[in-house]
């Protein structure tokens, strides 16, 4: 059923994305367990790398929880917002969406107040992680800070509208996990989270270039270490994520407004 444009999309997309948020901190053992599980395999993988580790030509001095901590940054935004998008397979088995659906709502809104609530949980997480960067040498002026915050939420809503468009089709919670470690995994291992892109191998530089989420651990490391050598510039990174953010949101609004005769 196509919804009444005079519905309007601020108010609807607000009330999803205010649900989002409650459900969320609801649940107070997910919360804990999107922060701890990322900084538990961040310690552990950089106390046993520790300063064998070597970032760049020369650049020996850089222990392993340093050069890894842009990538378990990533990692806590990756896991909020792609998990937090398995409430659009619930909300349908549930029967809120298709209520939803049939309300005089646009899709706009739906896709609207469903992504920016992931990307508020995802940016907040992200940003709480922040609190450990001082422990590794990272300190923020205010400018600095501000282009972080954007860096996390520009990779929060790309990879929030990702789980979106890959929810979507789904009805169930098991083929969304086997999607999700079949794709979403090698995406953040590809990234330069674990290891430099110039250390690569060739094919393996290939794929790290044409994955988008590259150049959101780029950027965070750019504005983290100012100081160190970098693949990419920080305009280039930041013009990639934002038309990253942009396709994706694309996608997941062209998906959500497509005809079926599942009537979804």
């Amino acid at each position: 059923m196509n919804a009444a444009p005079s519905a309007g999309v601020s108010l609807p997309a607000f009330t999803l994305w205010w649900r989002e948020i409650v459900r969320f901190y609801r649940q107070p053992a997910r919360v804990a367990g999107v922060i701890l599980s990322p900084l538990i395999f961040w310690v552990v993988l950089g106390a046993g790398f520790g300063s064998s580790f070597r970032s760049g030509e020369g650049a020996g001095q850089q222990h392993y929880l340093d050069y890894s901590f842009p990538g378990a940054l990533v990692m806590i935004v990756l896991f909020t917002s792609i998990f937090t998008m398995m409430s659009v397979i619930e909300d349908r088995n549930k029967g809120f969406l298709l209520s939803v659906l049939v309300a005089p709502v646009p899709r706009t809104a739906i896709v609207l107040g469903k992504v920016l609530g992931g990307t508020t949980l995802a940016s907040i997480q992200g940003l709480i992680f922040l609190a450990f960067a001082p422990l590794v040498g990272i300190h923020f002026t205010l400018a600095s800070f501000g282009l972080i915050a954007l860096t996390v939420f520009l990779v929060s809503f790309a990879l929030t509208a990702l789980g979106f468009a890959i929810a979507w089709p789904m009805d169930s919670t098991q083929s969304f996990h086997a999607i999700i470690n079949l794709f979403l995994i090698p995406l953040w291992l590809l990234s330069g989270a674990l290891f430099p892109l110039a250390h690569a191998s060739r094919w393996m530089q290939a794929l790290m270039y044409l994955n988008p989420l590259t150049y959101g651990v780029e950027a965070l490391r750019t504005l983290m270490y100012p100081g160190a050598e970098h693949t990419f510039t920080l305009p280039a990174s930041m013009l990639t994520l934002l038309l990253f953010a942009l396709f994706m949101f694309g996608l997941a609004f062209a998906l959500a407004n497509r005809k079926s005769t599942s009537g979804r």
